[in-house]
């Protein structure tokens, strides 16, 4: 400091004039550095709320459900992760997400609230590619259910088939096929006026529905159990109008 901040003695330490400005000083910086403490401790207890949700959850389907709650709690971080069904029930399995609304086949898990998905056959509007000698499909990676479910349907028919198109997104499914590239399953819901539905008079098989369940891991925080209700409540609305 370039002066005498203390004055010592065989008894005493006593501060100087310098001193005593420093010490004022150093108070206010040890205030200030407690209330960081304190503030930084309080974040870090406030861990984010981690949801996975189904690739064609995760944009504009639920996006009102996640507005909603966010201005109820605007200090809770939420973190989504979207992705293969499969790959979030490992997930969630792992302790690695706090909620989850994952497709399964009917009866394969359960979870705190369900809801039917069913399914359909669709082709391009003006597509006929059921008639191929080799039927062109258009579906998911290796692990997604509904690449698994077409192709069960069409070894049971005894009709030959090729993967001509894949993808990671149903989104990506449904631009494939109203372009003609191929047959594929999609939910109901995500049908589209490019598209023409197939079914038992064009020769294939009804699938059975998905099931859609909310899956909520225990001892969760009050703000996680607000969440799932508004989850409930969103998807409530969304299968009523299949």
């Amino acid at each position: 400091m370039g002066c005498a901040l203390l004055v010592r003695t065989k008894r005493y330490t006593t501060a100087t004039l310098e001193g005593e400005r420093i010490v004022t000083s150093a108070r206010r910086i040890l205030a200030m550095m407690e209330d960081a403490i304190s503030q930084t401790a309080t974040s870090a207890e406030q861990r984010p709320i981690r949801l996975g949700v189904p690739e064609d959850f995760a944009t504009h389907e639920l996006m009102p459900t996640l507005s909603r709650f966010a201005k109820v709690f605007p200090d809770v971080r939420l973190e989504v992760k979207s992705g293969l069904c499969s790959e979030m029930w490992t997930q969630f399995q792992n302790n690695d997400l706090d909620l989850a609304l994952i497709k399964h086949r009917l009866g394969h898990a359960k979870g705190i609230a369900s809801w039917p998905e069913p399914l359909c056959w669709v082709d391009g509007k003006h597509c006929d590619n059921l008639q191929q000698s080799t039927v062109p499909l258009v579906g998911l990676p290796s692990a997604g259910l509904y690449r698994t479910e077409m192709a069960h349907t069409f070894d049971m028919l005894d009709k030959k088939w090729r993967m001509a198109y894949i993808t990671t997104s149903l989104s990506g499914v449904s631009y494939a096929v109203e372009a003609g590239l191929g047959i594929s399953l999609l939910p109901k819901r995500l049908v589209s006026p490019k598209h023409h539905i197939l079914g038992i008079d064009d020769g294939l098989l009804d699938v059975p529905p998905l099931e859609l369940l909310l899956h909520v891991a225990p001892q969760q925080s009050n703000q996680t159990k607000f969440l799932a209700e508004y989850l409930t409540e969103a998807c409530d609305a969304i299968f009523k109008r299949v």
